[in-house]
């Protein structure tokens, strides 16, 4: 199984910039796709930025020339840098990891969820 670490939540003044980590571990798999997501308190979880492999990047329109995702496949690890925050931007980080563990004799694809660093954007 692969398990998402995310690092870097915290308290920030709106207008002020955080960056998330995210740690994919495991043995024998390759990545297909990490991204992040947010969960804000009586709200659905929703897609913040996704880095598919050898795909497009997409945002979510509210964090378009805000945010930025990039990876380094060397260390398994996705990273959200976050500028210009806002009091919106409130919410539950999760990063989120596709991926496919290669056997001997089989590959089994899948998904994972890291637990989720809580940002707060608050005067």
């Amino acid at each position: 199984q692969v398990q998402p670490v995310e690092s870097g939540g915290g308290l920030v003044h709106p207008g002020g910039s955080l960056r998330l980590s995210c740690v994919a571990s495991g043995s024998a798999f390759g990545i297909n796709a990490m991204a992040w997501y947010r969960q804000a308190p009586g709200k659905q979880r929703e897609l913040v930025a996704e880095y598919p492999s050898g795909g497009s990047i997409n945002y979510a329109d509210p964090v378009k020339g805000r945010f930025t995702i990039s990876r380094d496949d060397a260390k398994n690890t996705v990273y959200l840098t976050m500028n210009s925050l806002k009091v919106e931007d409130t919410a539950v980080y999760y990063c989120y990891v596709a991926f496919c563990t290669i056997a001997v004799r089989s590959t089994t694809c899948g998904d994972s969820w890291g637990k989720g660093p809580l940002v707060t954007v608050s005067q």
